[in-house]
């Protein structure tokens, strides 16, 4: 078995509980709608928010238009709903310190906007090798051109990586750039497949 030399994370829904939920509620309700509405009107301007070809303001300015309601006055609207909503994972992050130090390249790779990635920044993780946030690439998962970006700076062949998703969707288009995958579904079970993998954890 090749050894496997690099391991990739996706961050909501794997490194911490999946924010989409409460920044949906947090939101809808700063907004005075209901979390439906919210959310068609957010699904409409969401990839160009994450794609970084619209500034925050200007995501607010066209959700709010579809539902006719005023601009948030809030700095960052989504950044405080992302605050408010984040709650890590601690054993993931820790599975991922183990991998690291027992030789294996880490990297984050995450479809989010820039009040988000800039409160990852914050937290000063010292865990990851490579972090890759849509935001700044102009793609999102899963385009094809995320994946080889994240390959690319972690100087890694895709068939000595493995890529963890909660998202079937997303690990479909890891496969297809010829990366080994891994749907999350808890601790555990990703830690099993990843020693079949040929990952060494502590």
């Amino acid at each position: 078995m090749r050894r496997i030399e690099s391991v990739i994370f996706d961050w909501g829904g794997v490194l911490i509980d999946d924010p989409g939920p409460g920044l949906v509620q947090y939101c809808a309700k700063a907004l005075g709608v209901s979390e439906e509405d919210y959310l068609g009107a957010h699904k409409k301007f969401a990839e160009q928010f994450q794609k970084g070809l619209i500034v925050e303001g200007i995501f607010w300015k066209r959700v709010c238009g579809e539902l006719d309601r005023p601009v948030p006055t809030h700095p960052s609207l989504w950044g405080e709903a992302f605050r408010t909503v984040y709650s890590p994972r601690q054993k993931v992050f820790a599975m991922a310190f183990g991998l690291r130090k027992n030789g294996c390249r880490t990297a984050v790779l995450s479809n989010t906007e820039v009040p988000a990635m800039e409160f990852f920044y914050e937290q000063r993780y010292d865990v990851f090798d490579v972090l890759v946030f849509s935001c700044t690439e102009g793609t999102v998962k899963p385009e094809r051109e995320i994946y080889e970006v994240t390959l690319e700076r972690l100087t890694s062949q895709a068939a000595r990586t493995v890529f963890i998703d909660d998202r079937p969707g997303f690990i479909d288009g890891a496969r297809q750039v010829g990366i080994n995958t891994i749907l999350f579904g808890n601790i555990e079970q990703v830690k099993k497949e990843l020693v079949q993998l040929g990952a060494k954890i502590d």
